[in-house]
């Protein structure tokens, strides 16, 4: 379907659901259509000019319902938004269409003891509002969660801050169930449970329209936020090595930043000194005391110390210098900065961080959260900061990591296969071939719909239940 057809097919969809909220100047669709992959030179290349025909913000189910009903009978590709912080143009249109803005879908649906069930558009920040009162947080979030939605979380992210304790949004028993709406002409509503639910989640909204999302929460603590300094990297990570393997210390976020990342923090400069390294934990009030002891040991010294109680009343939290915050915060500085993602090896991660920071010098900068992974051990994952010069060097940098056993999930493609999944999954094109048999759902991302003949799919790849 080429831009005319769009239009035309557009046009004819306003005439039919005149009363939904449309946005359809140009430079509003353009802006509503980008999200932050221009953090890699590469995809801000690749999706320039990308953008959808028109945006429609339905504010409930019927609205969602009859325009999805629409688009199938038009043949009309959609897209999903939630708060746009993803980083790999999960939200940017390839082939245009309509991009639905769920932030109409912004209710806790249900709160009982330690879960939460709540519609895609709502803000994270907004879910742990009503939930710190009762005595509950969410397990993990992205240091975007002032901004980012479930939704955006399930459909596009991975974990953040509380992964040190529930490993990422994936680790079982995080995800309890997903409402989902199918993209046919008449839609069905479903309820997805675990572990069937996550073939739905990382899939950028190629596989099904996330509207509620069901979680266990974790017990909330009186968090204090802590940025401390060292003279030497090796003494930074076997101080933060330390604190990510004493199980007795309570804590929700642990990173690394070599030098000079901690001078990109401007907000904070000032506080040390341009050559120190960084560690930021978020510590329980009640674990604080036994940091000292720690602090010590490997010579460092604390710069920034708040509780976390002040740190929201100022919007100042440290949380958000944290995982792909850093990248912002020294792309304000340098522009001319990029970003790679790895994943060590739980049982060496230690000697490979420290083994990578002498191998490639200055040209990549050390950037480590620590988190346990899938089956509980505890691991580090990197957003290095990269000193770009050419797209041969940032791919020459990539296998230089890959050579050296770390994993890389590759920040600067938007195909879902060749990013953080790594390969082509039958059971995830199996899901769309079920949900999304027209292939409407964000066309282009998920390679695995194009070469589907070739693979063998499951007609029932999902425990459904019709709601």
């Amino acid at each position: 379907m080429d831009s005319e057809q769009r239009q035309r097919a557009v046009a004819l969809i306003q005439q039919t659901l005149p009363d939904l909220e449309w946005t359809l100047q140009a430079a509003k669709v353009k802006r509503l259509s980008r999200d932050f992959h221009w953090f890699s030179p590469l995809l801000n290349q690749q999706l320039e000019g990308k953008q959808a025909d028109a945006v429609v913000r339905p504010r409930n189910e019927d609205e969602l319902h009859r325009l999805v009903s629409a688009c199938v009978q038009h043949q009309l590709p959609l897209m999903l938004r939630g708060g746009a912080t993803g980083n790999y143009g999960q939200l940017v249109p390839l082939h245009g269409g309509i991009l639905v803005d769920m932030t109409g879908f912004n209710q806790i649906c249900e709160l009982k003891d330690g879960v939460v069930r709540a519609q895609a558009g709502i803000r994270l920040v907004d879910i742990e509002t009503v939930t710190r009162p009762t005595g509950w947080e969410l397990r993990c979030m992205p240091s975007t969660y002032r901004l980012a939605s479930l939704g955006g979380l399930y459909g596009g992210g991975f974990g953040g801050i509380g992964s040190i304790n529930y490993g990422p949004l994936a680790a079982p028993g995080n995800v309890l169930s997903v409402k989902v709406m199918t993209m046919e002409a008449e839609p069905r509503i479903l309820i997805v449970p675990a572990p069937q639910a996550l073939l739905l989640h990382h899939a950028y909204g190629t596989n099904g329209i996330i509207l509620e999302i069901e979680l266990a929460l974790a017990p909330a603590h009186r968090w204090i936020e802590r940025l401390d300094v060292f003279d030497d990297l090796t003494d930074a990570l076997d101080y933060a090595n330390t604190f990510a393997r004493s199980p007795g210390l309570i804590k929700r976020e642990l990173a690394l930043f070599g030098a000079p990342i901690p001078h990109f923090f401007t907000h904070l400069n000032g506080l040390y000194q341009a050559h120190q390294h960084a560690v930021i934990s978020i510590i329980a009030q009640e674990s604080e005391g036994l940091c000292a002891d720690l602090l010590r040991k490997s010579r460092g010294q604390n710069a920034v110390r708040q509780t976390a109680e002040q740190a929201r009343d100022t919007n100042t939290s440290l949380m958000e210098y944290c995982w792909n915050h850093t990248t912002l915060h020294a792309l304000k500085v340098d522009s001319s900065l990029t970003y790679v993602q790895t994943a060590f090896d739980h049982t060496h991660y230690r000697e490979h961080i420290l083994h990578m920071h002498t191998l490639l010098g200055n040209e990549v900068m050390s950037h480590i959260e620590f988190l346990r992974d899938n089956e509980g051990n505890i691991t580090a994952s990197g957003l290095q900061l990269v000193r770009y010069s050419t797209e041969e060097r940032l791919n020459e940098i990539m296998q230089i990591f890959r050579d050296n056993q770390v994993k890389i999930n590759n920040p600067h493609v938007f195909q879902i296969e060749e990013g953080k999944q790594g390969n082509i999954r039958p059971d995830v094109v199996s899901v769309k071939q079920c949900l999304d048999p027209n292939g409407l759902l964000n066309p282009g991302k998920l390679r695995g719909w194009d070469l589907r003949n070739s693979l063998t799919l499951d007609d029932n790849p999902l425990l459904l239940a019709d709601n």
